[in-house]
């Protein structure tokens, strides 16, 4: 196996993958609120055992799932003007 490829003996890169961001972040998001949910109710335990902390690390990503969905919905929505324009 060689480490190191001449430019000419390259192949061409591949095109890359389509993937639909919305799905994975949404997904992400869900779960963290199923965790929320599950830290609310485990609450006292929590706060007994001095991991009250993890209910505020759900409400963070949760919160930063939102932020990245709003991100990729308007990318989607640029990239969509560009493309109905040109």
């Amino acid at each position: 196996m060689r480490l190191w490829l001449a430019e000419s003996e390259r192949r061409p890169d591949p095109a890359p993958a389509r993937a639909d961001a919305r799905k994975a972040v949404l997904a992400g998001t869900a779960l963290w609120l199923v965790a929320l949910a599950v830290c609310l109710l485990l609450r006292d335990a929590l706060a007994s055992a001095g991991l009250e902390w993890l209910i505020w690390a759900c409400v963070a990503g949760a919160a930063l799932g939102v932020i990245a969905l709003v991100v990729v919905l308007a990318i989607r929505r640029r990239a969509a003007r560009q493309s109905s324009s040109s």
